[in-house]
């Protein structure tokens, strides 16, 4: 076991790829001689080499457009975008060529595009810094998204994305590029299903459904449950498309409770469609309305209050008194 934190996982795991694939290279803003805005890609051009580790124009749209031609040469293109909010410059790429490629073509052309965004809020930043709009792009067929919330998952996710002929999108959680864990770099890490996922916590209670930034914040909150006597059990997704219905069900037909949370606004998000889901899958089972938790339908607040935006434990064991009252 190594310890590292989520950035530096990423960061050998992506010199892990670089080693293991000579058609692999990185695209993004800032990525080369910087090693990124959060030094994600720190020490990887010495290594590889421009040619390789691409510094690029500030243009998402021409970052995705050349990754999708690149693909179809033959190449596995790894893009950073910088910021969420950068992104949507090249949604269109997105949503309706690289999500769109493989099924247009009848099956017989692949686009093994890795897109890399750090996402979500609590670092203190400005507009277009801090969104999280993984529902925009898990609403579209075609795309696999991913999300570690721990090194270690970091570490080997980055990897299967890399070796995974589909287009994935890794939405990186950013407030916890510097969470510390521990690591284990042996080869048994990667026959770990990346789009499966984890119980984190055995409970019998209810059940917390989270994924990404909010992993830390619901193990907490049922840990503060435990000491007043509740058994709360909490379940990593690591993937949001697809999702691991059947993880969930399972656990929801043990609880007979639960509560969804992630930084997006409620509305419209992925906690939406894991309560109909769950409403539809396990109906008998469930002994309260499934409850979520997120941040709020606005324009994500300026540093000063964005604490009361973020859903906090708090706001998750208000969630779990509301579940038990039933």
């Amino acid at each position: 076991m190594t310890t590292m934190t989520i950035a530096k996982a990423i960061n050998e795991g992506l010199r892990a790829a670089l080693t293991d694939n000579p058609k692999s290279l990185l695209m993004g803003e800032d990525i080369g001689a910087l090693g990124g805005v959060y030094r994600v890609t720190d020490g990887l051009i010495r290594e590889f080499g421009s040619d390789r580790v691409v510094d690029t124009p500030l243009a998402e749209s021409g970052i995705i457009g050349t990754a999708i031609g690149l693909a179809l040469r033959g190449y596995t293109p790894v893009c950073e975008i910088q910021f969420d909010g950068f992104v949507f410059p090249g949604f269109n790429q997105i949503t309706t060529q690289l999500a769109k490629m493989h099924a247009r073509s009848n099956g017989n052309l692949t686009v093994p595009v890795v897109i890399r965004i750090p996402y979500g809020g609590g670092i203190g930043s400005v507009e277009h810094h801090s969104e999280s709009p993984e529902a925009l792009f898990a609403h579209t067929a075609g795309l696999r998204i991913i999300t570690p919330s721990n090194p270690h998952d970091a570490y080997w996710m980055i990897q299967q994305a890399v070796e995974c002929q589909d287009p994935v999108i890794v939405f990186e959680p950013k407030r916890r590029y510097w969470l510390k864990g521990d690591v284990d770099v042996e080869s048994p890490g990667r026959a770990d299903d990346p789009f499966k996922a984890h119980v984190l916590r055995v409970g019998t209670d209810a059940t917390i459904v989270a994924y990404g930034p909010l992993v830390p914040v619901a193990l907490a909150a049922a840990n503060a449950a435990e000491e007043d006597g509740r058994s709360v059990e909490v379940i990593d997704l690591r993937s949001i498309s697809p999702l691991d219905f059947d993880t969930v069900t399972a656990s929801v037909e043990k609880t007979g409770r639960l509560i969804v949370a992630h930084e997006a606004p409620t509305f419209g998000g992925i906690g939406g469609e894991i309560a109909a889901r769950i409403s539809e899958r396990a109906f008998h089972s469930l002994e309260a309305p499934v409850i979520r938790v997120g941040g709020f339908h606005m324009p994500y607040p300026v540093a000063k209050v964005e604490e009361d935006y973020l859903p906090d434990i708090d706001r998750i064991l208000e969630a779990l008194d509301r579940a038990l009252s039933y």
